[in-house]
């Protein structure tokens, strides 16, 4: 099976609000996208979204150009009839981060987020595609924002294996064209009640 194929028999087979990555409030990465005090034009990306809540609440703030990607289309089906009438003023592209074609096609980025991705590329060569393609889409004074599994995080997460992250790692393959401008430590509880350490990097491109 691969990684399409993973995602979307995940999408299919269980109930949204029980994924155990799944908020109800995305209260870390919203308190960060606002503290960027963004234009309501800013070009914002939100990659690996899955059916995450997030995209709701920026539409409600007033962002107006929104490009979601998911590697599943089974997911994205499911985030477009959560928003209902609002999925058309969002950009919708499908696509696999690790071998992108419509990715590398995208306008200049204001902000490039990421709370699901990253952390389950465990091969080099994966990880050098997500970053390079990253470095490719961010504009300048643009803005990252990453979370994943912390150090003393899960090693694990939907039968898969995580690549488990601290600042220096991440600051390592972002490179010197990206200033670290904040870190933010969050134990996000499962549905299940069970604790998982996250940590938010919030980077600006020189």
């Amino acid at each position: 099976m691969n990684l399409k194929e993973h995602w979307d028999a995940v999408y299919t087979n269980k109930v949204i609000e029980k994924l155990t990555w799944q908020e109800t409030i995305p209260e870390p990465s919203l308190k960060l996208i606002r503290n960027l005090g963004l234009s309501h034009y800013a070009e914002i990306i939100s990659v690996g979204t899955g059916t995450s809540n997030l995209i709701e609440f920026l539409l409600e703030d007033g962002f107006q150009n929104i490009t979601v990607n998911d590697i599943s289309s089974v997911a994205m089906q499911l985030l477009k009839e959560k928003l209902g009438k609002e999925e058309c003023n969002v950009e919708w592209i499908q696509d696999d981060l690790t071998a992108p074609t419509l990715l590398k096609e995208i306008p200049p980025i204001d902000l490039w987020y990421d709370r699901a991705a990253l952390h389950f590329f465990i091969e080099e060569k994966d990880q050098l595609t997500y970053f390079n393609l990253l470095k490719q889409s961010v504009k300048s004074k643009g803005y990252v924002i990453i979370a994943t599994f912390a150090k003393n995080g899960a090693k694990m997460c939907s039968g898969l294996p995580l690549l488990q992250y601290d600042t220096e790692m991440l600051s390592e393959r972002l490179g010197f064209d990206f200033e670290l401008r904040e870190v933010l430590h969050d134990n996000f509880e499962t549905p299940g009640r069970d604790r998982r350490p996250f940590i938010y990097t919030v980077y600006q491109r020189k």
